[in-house]
């Protein structure tokens, strides 16, 4: 039996402390009795003095045996990553290299491997110095050795290496670490100032709110009520997993059937795809929903294309607001009477935007890492931009526009992969106000694969860069507050679209590695340690449940910086893969009330083929194909794992740096090195997306 931790022994122990207590008895035959302690028959056993050997062994077993525990988790993790290196990297089973267009990040990918074979030359160099007792990188301020002092050819070498890294690349290094530190301060303030601005509005319940019924008409003869015409808009490409979910949730709008339209926008190639959409859209349909299918033979523009084509129907303008949903959202009945309503006695009132939610947050460790970074956007950035400047960039779906404010503002352009964002910065130039609600939710899809993540992260990054450079000499000409069009410039796109991305990539993955092999520059704790732990701890607060992931997330976001950064500067300098829209993978994840609908589709089934019974020989062949066709979609496919050639050099250049910080027993430096290192090396083999719940 293992040893129990007795607590009463710490209070039992020869105690005669305390406040006598005196008793009196009414009876005078009766002497007064003082109680200053315990008998020592009634003492207890000092239990301590009678351990015997067992008892110690039995806690040095479980202590063993916890460490062992440790060991061997570790040992596993370590093994099963091995293996993983062996299978991807060297016999290269069930992975595919990275599908970047030949000349597609050639160059950066050059520039991290030079880096990588200059940082092992001198890494070995430093080793070989090492144990010949040169310590001299150790402190930069150390004695520098005399010509008489030189001991042979290699340490003459070596010298010479030690003052040419201090005259010529020490200050290069200095220098770009200093101005990469003060972008690093400056964006810190701006996340902190949003921060306290989420803070005052939760502390005051600030938030847009209409008052009474604003549907109530005054006519009484009439119903008593008057809706406005709502136009909402479904568009779609390929999107087999979600198409039936995101058209049956917006066919259930509550809404007068008379005054909305729903338009599914189909711009799918797979004429399976096709069939089944059309399909739905007719089942709906037949229920009475005013929905109808469009489909252009000619896909260009991308989701930019199809809105204008969509927009340019002779019908649209009986319709006063538009509201649109990507294949993937699935809003409440309630949506639109929740944002539509904002829109009256506020003609200047262009957009009401909705806050997303996601069905697949928990799926696994990247899926967690994305939902910290949302929640961040829509509490703390969307929010406060919202409420203070009334503007912010629109987020393509979950949102209602005036009609009106989209045909002032030039309508959708397909100059640009972020057409969302460029829509909202010409609205605001025209002088529409935005507004934001965090309260009403729209559920959706986070990307569940690295390779998913990846590709909308570029069009994220790229985009903007690409909207600044063509929006730029219509934000200085145009007619609104010098104000405004400063946090245009500095903050919405300088800021936090360019200088984000810029120093994450250059201080964590360039410059921090760089230092361990030019002690001169070296990067103080506070810039590696203390204010990205801080800064970290602020994004995670809108999402307090992931408070554990806040390491992993640290990491990850210093991973992602390279997808970001090679994105930025492919849209600033407008390169080939700037211009790229590829529709991120969806898994078809389902809300709990998707579930109950599936059930109760599946108990009409017998209902259904009794019908099918009076159908013609062609109906029945329509039928079974549309069956097989989701049979088939139905299927999963195996994954096939991707090799990111960029992320695998960075690891192994991160991993490099670790070592010589461990030869120069820099702690913080080796620890923080070492642990970004095994995260670009998770991402490159492509197994941050694994189901790591």
């Amino acid at each position: 039996m293992a040893p129990r931790l007795y607590f009463s022994d710490w209070w039992g122990k020869d105690t005669r402390k305390g406040t006598p207590v005196v008793v009196t008895m009414e009876n005078p035959n009766y002497s007064v009795v003082e109680i200053n302690g315990p008998d020592a028959a009634f003492r207890p056993v000092e239990r301590s003095r009678g351990k015997n050997a067992k008892q110690v062994t039995w806690v040095l077993l479980l202590k063993a045996h916890r460490a062992v525990g440790c060991v061997a988790w570790l040992a596993t993790v370590l093994w099963a990553l091995l293996g993983t290196i062996k299978k991807r990297l060297i016999f290269r089973q069930g992975v595919a290299m990275d599908s970047e267009k030949l000349g597609k990040g050639k160059l950066l990918f050059r520039v991290i491997k030079m880096f990588l074979v200059t940082s092992l030359a001198i890494l070995a160099f430093e080793v070989v110095a090492y144990f010949k007792g040169w310590h001299y990188f150790r402190n930069p301020h150390l004695h520098m050795p005399g010509t008489s002092d030189i001991q042979g050819l290699l340490h003459l070498v070596y010298v010479g290496w030690l003052t040419f890294r201090a005259d010529y690349i020490a200050p290069l290094i200095q220098a770009l670490s200093q101005f990469c530190v003060v972008l690093f301060i400056i964006q810190s303030l701006d996340r902190l100032v949003l921060c306290l601005g989420c803070f005052w509005i939760k502390f005051k319940k600030i938030k847009p709110r209409f008052e009474g019924d604003p549907f109530k008409s005054d006519d009484v003869e009439g119903s008593g009520y008057e809706y406005p015409m709502v136009l909402v808009q479904i568009p779609m490409c390929n999107e087999r997993e979600v198409y039936e979910q995101s058209i049956s949730a917006v066919c259930q709008l509550d809404w007068p059937k008379d005054r909305i339209l729903i338009q599914v926008l189909d711009d799918s190639d797979d004429e399976s795809i096709q069939w089944l959409i059309k399909a739905e859209v007719a089942k709906w349909s037949q229920k009475g929903i005013n929905i109808i299918y469009r489909h252009r033979l000619v896909r260009t523009g991308y989701k930019a294309g199809n809105l204008k084509s969509a927009m340019s129907c002779d019908y649209v303008k009986d319709y006063e607001y538009v509201a649109i949903f990507d294949a993937d959202f699935q809003p409440n009945p309630d949506f639109l009477k929740s944002t539509v309503p904002h829109f009256k006695d506020n003609p200047e009132l262009g957009l009401v935007q909705a806050r997303w939610s996601f069905v697949n947050k928990d799926e696994n460790l990247l899926t967690r890492l994305q939902n910290i970074n949302l929640c961040f956007h829509f509490e703390v950035e969307q929010q406060v931009n919202g409420v203070f400047l009334n503007f912010f960039g629109f987020n393509g779906t979950a949102g209602v526009w005036r009609i009106k404010a989209l045909e002032e503002s030039g309508g959708w352009l397909e100059r640009t992969t972020v057409e969302d964002m460029d829509i909202a910065v010409r609205a605001h130039l025209h002088g529409w106000k935005f507004i934001y609600l965090n309260d009403v939710k729209v559920l959706c899809e986070v990307p569940e694969s690295y390779e998913a993540y990846r590709k909308q992260q570029h069009r994220w990054h790229s985009g903007p860069m690409q909207l600044f450079r063509l929006c730029l000499p219509a934000i200085i000409t145009s007619k609104i507050a010098i104000w405004k069009k400063a946090n245009l410039i500095l903050l919405f796109f300088l800021l936090r679209k360019l200088i984000l991305p810029f120093y994450s990539f250059t201080l964590f993955c360039i410059i921090l590695p760089l230092t361990m092999f030019v002690p001169e520059a070296e990067l103080p704790v506070w810039v590696i340690c203390y204010v990205p732990v801080f800064m970290s701890f602020l994004n995670i607060l809108p999402a307090p449940k992931s408070f554990p992931f806040i390491v992993p997330y640290l990491l990850f976001e210093n991973t992602m910086s390279v997808t970001k950064f090679n994105a930025m500067v492919s849209g600033l300098f407008q390169l080939g893969s700037s211009y790229e829209w590829v529709v991120t993978k969806k898994a078809g994840r389902s809300s709990e009330s998707d579930l109950l609908a599936a059930a109760e589709r599946e108990s009409k089934t017998m209902n259904q083929t009794q019908m099918y019974r009076g159908a013609s020989e062609s109906e029945l062949y329509e039928l079974n194909q549309l069956k097989e066709q989701k049979e088939s979609a139905a299927a999963p496919k195996k994954k096939v794992n991707k090799i990111y050639r960029k992320e695998l050099t960075l690891a192994f250049l991160l991993l490099t740096a670790s070592v010589r910080s461990l030869l120069a027993a820099q702690g913080v430096h080796f620890y923080f090195l070492l642990f970004q290192g095994v995260t670009f090396l998770l991402v490159g083999l492509d197994l941050i997306g694994e189901q790591m719940s």
